[in-house]
């Protein structure tokens, strides 16, 4: 059976060689000393490996069940989730007025990476909920916060966001869901809501569904549409829980992935439901969710990267075939590990390189969300609003890429469901499309990102990029060779694209829109070389300044110099691709296909 380790020496070099958590001016950051965050890491590390991990083959093959309207979780995830709540975990980045503990969100970042690479499918039920809590935090009223969020921060409570419909996924302002207003202030919804994860369970005592609707006589499309908090159970105004809501679970859907977490189709039959911020502004309302479910799907993608590599890894090791051309390496055994053979090697440092840059990009991100929310640093805001794409649609594709090398490197035993690998390729692949399919995140880009704020927010992107070059350029060679010039080259080529949009975007759209998805991977390759090269320069910091873990260090400077040679130079493939334009893309009549 697959295992998982918690990469927290590696989230530790992160958190305080690169990122420097401590010296940052943002409120709580103060508290962010090595020997605090370690304690917090490991806590959450013994959790995720010893008691959430076991589960995850277990959900994978027993599913959830719908028996009588009630949907049964797989064996042992109601233990576990008890366990999850009792350490304060679900609030851990949350209000201390709601019963949260108030650490920053690169905290409950690097925390939820390790969860999610234990069991994906079973973090969903409390990744949703944190972010229906910060949805009504963000935009209930005092009393729908004092009502919903203390139970929703510990979990006791979980929640949902129910936006797809069977006719309408992402263009949300074809949706048929109903909301009558009633005398109360209350309304009546009516409708039914597809792929909604979460959507019903055993593990707590009510769910808070977020649901998308139109109030009658609403404008047509998506600025008729509203947000709504539409309870399981009615909750009384004493906060206790009373009548059984008009809301119920049609289906449980069959999917590739991720079958520990009940995916299901909701009917609301008239179901009470209390409007959350404006009328017909439910949009605004939901991006507050939907923007931190991104970040959260790409670290999804990461996550189930990280877990596959470390089994590959494993798998390489042991795995005995062949002798390495170069001399036997196991001269006492009847062949060599795999390991030694080159194209493991090229594989498995695909993996590493991917999901080291990737985590200290999601890490760096979260930085950036903190500096927004604690210390409204609006330049902070725009760069994180214009990198949120990026993190959701090349981390996911790329995670998923890689939890196929990691399948490959096993041969044929990875394609055999009893040794597990299948399992993260299969997880990782609904990353790719919920939250906004990758081709809606690289036209997003693209389409919006770009020229937000009159694009001063991409161009904030390329000065920190050309600063930390100009900054560390002539200090020693090597650095400057494998490091620097490799970045400065890639930033040059996407700087290229943006220019190819700007002059060729006008006059015929589709020059643009082609090719958003190259320059979304190339934006990503982009800035997971801006993190090797940071993080090559904090190795070599820690080096030069007698660091005992020598072999650490040195292995990171190897790592980040294979990605800057043979992951970074696909900037100019990208390059290149958007460059043809449109015609060839859009020169088939659709008959012709």
């Amino acid at each position: 059976m697959p295992r998982y380790t918690a990469p927290t020496k590696d989230m530790q070099f992160v958190l305080h060689d690169v990122l420097k958590v401590a010296e940052q001016n943002i409120p709580g950051y103060e508290d962010l000393e090595a020997d605090f965050t370690a304690a917090i890491l490991e806590e959450a590390g013994r959790l995720t490996s010893e008691v959430v991990a076991p589960l995850n083959r277990i959900g994978d093959t027993e599913g959830c069940t719908l028996e009588n309207g009630i949907v049964r979780t797989p064996t042992g995830f109601k233990d576990a989730f008890a366990k999850v709540k009792e350490g304060g975990w679900p609030g851990l980045d949350m209000p201390e007025e709601y019963g949260g503990q108030n650490m920053p969100i690169v905290i409950g970042t690097a925390v939820g990476e390790m969860f999610s690479s234990a069991n994906m499918a079973f973090t969903m039920y409390q990744g949703l909920t944190h972010g229906a809590a910060s949805a009504i935090l963000a935009h209930g009223s005092d009393a729908q916060k004092d009502t919903y969020l203390p139970n929703m921060v510990s979990c006791d409570w979980t929640g949902t966001m129910n936006l797809t419909e069977p006719h309408c996924g992402t263009d949300l302002g074809l949706m048929r869901t109903k909301a009558e207003p009633q005398e109360d202030g209350s309304y009546k919804i009516t409708g039914q809501k597809i792929f909604i994860s979460a959507g019903e369970h055993d593990m707590a005592d009510n769910i808070i569904h977020l649901v998308l609707a139109k109030i009658t006589g609403a404008p047509d499309g998506i600025k008729g549409v509203s947000l709504f908090i539409v309870p399981k159970i009615c909750v009384n105004d004493d906060g206790s829980l009373g009548a059984r809501n008009a809301v119920a679970v049609g289906n449980i859907e069959e999917k590739m992935g991720i079958h520990g977490n009940s995916t299901c189709v909701m009917n609301y039959d008239g179901a009470t439901g209390y409007l959350l911020g404006e009328e017909h502004k439910g949009m605004r309302a939901m991006f507050t969710m939907m923007n931190e479910a991104r970040l959260g799907v790409g670290m999804q993608g990461m996550s189930q990267a990280e877990a596959a590599y470390q089994n590959a890894l494993d798998y390489a090791k042991d795995r005995l075939q062949g002798r390495d051309v170069t001399g036997e390496k196991n001269p006492d055994g009847p062949a060599d590990p795999l390991i030694v053979h080159p194209d493991i090697r090229r594989s498995l440092m695909d993996q590493k390189s991917f999901a080291e840059g990737a985590r200290a990009f999601i890490l760096w991100g979260s930085t950036l969300l903190d500096a927004s929310h604690r210390a409204d640093d609006a330049a902070a805001e725009g760069l994180v609003s214009l990198l949120t794409p990026v993190i959701k649609g090349f981390l996911t594709d790329q995670g998923y890429d890689m939890t196929i090398k990691a399948q490959q490197v096993y041969g044929g035993h990875g394609y055999i469901e009893e040794w597990g690998m299948s399992q993260f390729t299969r997880d990782s692949r609904i990353a790719m499309i919920y939250e906004g399919a990758n081709g809606v995140q690289a036209l997003d880009l693209v389409g919006r990102k770009l020229a937000q704020d009159g694009g001063k927010h991409v161009m904030a992107f390329f000065d920190l990029v050309k600063t930390f070059i100009k900054e560390n350029a002539g200090q020693d060679a090597d650095f400057d060779a494998q490091f620097l010039e490799p970045l400065k080259t890639a930033s040059k080529d996407l700087q290229a694209a943006g220019m190819y949009f700007m002059q060729n975007g006008m006059k015929n759209p589709n020059n643009a829109l082609s090719g958003s998805y190259d320059f979304m991977h190339m934006f990503g390759h982009v800035c997971l070389g801006l993190m090797w090269a940071r993080m090559g320069k904090a190795a070599m910091v820690a080096l030069e300044g007698g660091a005992s873990d020598v072999a650490f260090y040195e292995t990171k400077l190897h790592t980040g110099r294979y990605y800057m040679a043979r992951q970074l130079p696909a900037t100019a493939l990208h390059l290149s691709r958007i460059q043809s334009g449109a015609e060839t893309v859009m020169a088939l009549e659709a008959a012709h296909f």
